[in-house]
């Protein structure tokens, strides 16, 4: 009851209250939801700052990470110390991660029943596990995320955007506007075309919304030797 108190009181709404609720009710310095499909993040819901959406843009950019194992094994994901383990678990997201000041990361399964949806991401700027009451909370953060995620999409067609989720993803549809843009230039399926854009982040060390805004803005092109 005292989380849906939360929910309903502050200035934020929607999904960003969701994510700033998350992260006061289990002592996070910040969250995050991200949906996932596949193995893969599709895209990201709410962060509460900066560093969450860097920590979700570069799982979604490198396919590793918290949110990535928690909806991969379906349980929940902790890494209390990203500088002293972090780096043998994730090797190319704990840099990131660290870079961007985030200490100890976890991750929490989004779904209904069997049926997953995403994860939770949870970051904090201090090595340290969750004791026992912030991870309580956070199993009823995800549970939220979940329902949130499904009301969104009740009025969605299939294959659709819930009105309500539109704009929370808008930075997710630039990459697959992008991805887009480099099947036609390359003359390869669609999802080809997101492996090709999230290898030339990686390979350039940028995240994958910026390599997209330089094709959708037409100041990158691909090649048949990109």
């Amino acid at each position: 009851m005292r989380i849906l108190g939360l929910l309903g009181d502050g200035d934020g709404r929607g999904a960003a209250r969701l994510c700033q609720v998350a992260a006061q009710v289990t002592g996070m310095t910040g969250a995050g939801v991200m949906l996932l499909a596949g193995g893969r993040p599709q895209a990201s819901v709410c962060t509460t700052d900066e560093v969450s959406s860097l920590i979700e843009e570069a799982q979604y950019t490198l396919g590793e990470g918290p949110c990535v194992d928690a909806h991969r094994l379906g349980e929940v994901v902790s890494e209390p110390d990203l500088v002293t383990a972090g780096a043998s678990r994730w090797v190319s997201f704990s840099s990131r991660a660290v870079g961007a000041g985030a200490r100890a990361v976890f991750g929490y399964p989004v779904r209904i029943g069997a049926g997953q949806l995403g994860a939770l991401n949870l970051y904090r700027d201090r090595p340290g596990p969750l004791d026992d009451d912030e991870h309580a909370n956070a199993l009823v953060m995800a549970d939220v995320a979940a329902r949130a995620v499904l009301a969104a999409q009740a009025g969605a067609g299939l294959g659709g955007i819930g009105i309500d989720l539109e704009e929370d993803l808008f930075v997710w549809g630039a990459v697959h506007q992008a991805a887009g843009m480099v099947s036609v230039q390359l003359d390869i399926p669609v999802v080809d075309a997101l492996v090709r854009l999230r290898a030339h982040a990686f390979l350039t060390d940028r995240l994958v919304s910026d390599v997209a805004s330089d094709v959708v803005e037409r100041r990158l092109a691909f090649g048949s030797d990109e």
